[in-house]
Formats: structure tokens, C-alpha cells, sequence
């Protein structure tokens, strides 16, 4: 097995994923932004690219909402609205204090939507973040008392602080959307989108989250410190008097949000663009260096993330650079490699190395 080669002597920043040269980070900045041939077409000929840019335009209001608390991460917080946009859930890796609260709660205060936070820590039980039967003396009956996965927007802030029993109550909620409690199922409102933040596992007091938990994130980030500049228009903005999360009004509604979502399958995914996705796990699984390879789900969720990243850059179709932009953040968390290498180099060189058959 090669090892993953070094392109061109630069290596990626810390706190981000190893683009390929030239290839900006997902989806392209607004100033970036080309909606391809769409323009080319007179006004109401196509309702579906109207549609499409009709999101874009949501999608540029958030983003520069958030900008206004979260400086200097323009990709990051781009790379958060589309795996939301595609329906996954979000897990943030990184030192604490570098914002990942925050992006978190920026996120959810520019969406109209319900908000709940569960801080983890090592007394919490299961209970606590499903809800619990509560006998009530007046009507003589138990009845259900919802816990905070009861919003559209769950902020699960140090998720790796909490024990593995506390941990396994978000299997079922983070993959069905649902809880059972005592033998009874309750359905969680949609949208429901979890974004968690996670210290890193040498820190003291933390507890490894298990394969299968990972599995139910689409995407693991990091958000890395920010430049020189960002950080110093970040103490400006931080150290006035009025507190910056404070000011930010929603500009997207839920049920608008839900038409990213319900647009989504929309998008057209060709042949060869899912047949070079199945090819890429299909390889990484052959190999014996990888121990533990990407599941099905994990190709599902590679190819989601291309359609929502080529839908907010405008576009209807998915093309193998989307693929390309977002297999680290989607893959990396998910495969454990023998050796030295790290998840997001080894999926980074599977990528390039895996041809795209025209």
C-alpha cells in the first residue's frame, strides 16, 4: 500500500480538510458563486433552477448572518449549512474555545425554528435528554414529559463529556427521528438536525464516542483558530457592549428551511458520478490498511452532500468535483486505518487515486 503522496510540499492548515489543489472549500463563496448555464435561459422557462436560486439566495442570507458572530469561517459554516440542507447531523472537533458553541448557536439563531442545548457532562442519564413517564397526582396516570431532543435544533454541547450509556440515548433519536420510551414510540417535529460538540479524546474527563455513533454524524469538522485579522475584528466585535449572539434576528423560516430539504432530491446525480462514489468505498474497502470501511450509509450520505453542496452553489446537477470537496468531512470519521496515517489523508488519496469513468 502507497503511502498518500505529498502534493506539491503544502500541506492542508490545521483544522481543515486536504482539498484538492486549486479547489476552494464547499460551497463556494458567494462573490464565487456561478449558477452555470441557468442564466442563459429567460425567466419562468425553467421553475426548477428558479427554485434552486431562489435557495441560494437563503442560503448567502444565512451565511452572512452567522458571519457577523463567527469570523473568518466562511467555508466552515458553509460546510455546517450543507450538511443541514442534506439532512445529516454535524459533529465538531476541536480545542476548546475556538467557537464551536457558538457556530452552533449563531446557526440556530438565524433559523426560525425551535432550539433546545444539552450540556453533557458525566451525571447525565439517558432520561434526561429523552424525557421521562411522570405520574401525575391530579389525573391519577403517567404521562410523558418531553426531553430536549424535542426541538428541530439540538445543541449537543461536549457530547463525548457524557458516559457511553448517556450517549447510546441518540443512537435511535439521531438515526429515526424518533424516541421510545417505556414501549412507546413519540415522533420528533421535523426538521431535527443535531450539531455537537466534541473536545478531543486526549483531554482529560472525555469518553470515546463508539463507531456507531460517529456513523449517525454525515459530517465531522473542524474549525481551526481563525487568521490574524478575523480574530482581531472577533475582539471587537466580542468586547462591546452589546453581546453579538444577542443581536442576530432569524432570516429563514422553518418550513423554508424544509424546502432545501424537500428540493433536494431534485438534484441530478449521473451514473458515473455515483458509480466513482461506489468505486472510491468499494477500494477502500478492499484494502487491508483499513480496518474499519465506510458502510453503505456513509456512500448515501457522500452522495447527499454533493447534491445539497451543487444546489446551493446553484446548480441541478452533481458533478465528481462535489464528490471530491466533500469526501474527508463525510468519510474520515468513519474509517479506522492501521499505520500512522490519519483518516482524512487515507480518504483524501483513495479519492485521487480511484479514476472517474466518463
Amino acid at each position: 500500500m502507497q503511502q498518500p503522496p505529498n502534493h506539491g510540499g503544502h500541506p492542508p492548515p490545521p483544522g481543515g480538510p486536504p482539498y484538492p489543489p486549486g479547489q476552494p472549500p464547499y460551497p463556494a463563496p458567494p462573490h464565487a458563486q456561478t449558477p452555470g448555464h441557468a442564466h442563459a435561459e429567460a425567466p419562468g422557462q425553467n421553475p426548477q433552477r428558479e427554485r434552486i436560486a431562489h435557495v441560494g439566495q437563503q442560503f448567502r442570507a444565512v451565511l452572512q448572518n452567522v458571519e457577523r458572530v463567527i469570523l473568518g469561517k466562511t467555508d466552515v459554516i458553509a460546510r455546517v449549512l450543507a450538511a443541514m440542507c442534506a439532512g445529516g447531523h454535524v459533529l465538531l472537533l476541536d480545542v476548546p474555545g475556538v467557537g464551536k458553541t457558538m457556530l452552533a448557536r449563531s446557526i440556530a439563531a438565524s433559523i426560525h425554528c425551535s432550539f433546545k442545548r444539552i450540556q453533557f457532562t458525566p451525571d447525565l442519564l439517558p432520561l434526561d435528554i429523552t424525557g421521562n413517564n411522570i405520574f401525575n397526582l391530579r389525573k391519577k396516570a403517567f404521562e410523558f414529559v418531553p426531553g430536549p431532543v424535542f426541538a428541530n435544533l439540538l445543541l449537543a454541547d461536549e457530547i463525548n463529556r457524557a458516559t457511553p450509556k448517556t450517549q447510546a440515548a441518540l443512537l435511535e433519536v439521531m438515526a429515526e427521528g424518533q424516541v421510545t420510551v417505556d414501549g412507546t414510540t413519540h415522533v420528533l417535529p421535523q426538521p431535527f438536525l443535531v450539531l455537537a460538540t466534541m473536545n478531543p479524546l486526549e483531554h482529560d474527563g472525555t469518553f470515546p464516542l463508539p463507531a456507531a455513533q460517529l456513523d449517525r454524524f454525515s459530517i465531522r469538522i473542524s474549525m481551526g483558530f481563525p487568521p490574524p485579522d478575523a480574530e482581531m475584528r472577533m475582539l471587537d466585535v466580542h468586547m462591546g457592549k452589546d453581546v453579538a449572539i444577542q443581536a442576530l434576528s432569524p432570516v429563514l423560516g422553518t418550513e423554508e428551511f424544509l424546502g432545501w430539504q424537500k428540493l433536494l432530491p431534485s438534484i441530478y446525480v449521473a451514473e458515473s458520478v455515483k458509480r466513482h462514489a461506489v468505486n472510491v468505498v468499494t477500494a477502500m474497502r478492499a484494502d487491508s490498511a483499513c480496518l474499519t470501511p465506510p458502510s453503505p450509509r456513509a456512500t448515501l450520505m457522500w452522495l447527499r452532500m454533493a447534491m445539497a453542496i451543487a444546489m446551493l452553489e446553484g446548480r441541478d446537477h452533481v458533478v465528481p468535483g462535489d464528490l471530491q470537496r466533500t469526501a474527508v468531512d463525510v468519510l474520515a470519521h468513519r474509517v479506522v486505518v492501521s499505520g500512522q496515517r490519519s483518516g482524512g489523508a487515507y480518504v483524501d488519496y483513495f479519492v485521487r487515486q480511484v479514476p472517474v469513468e466518463r
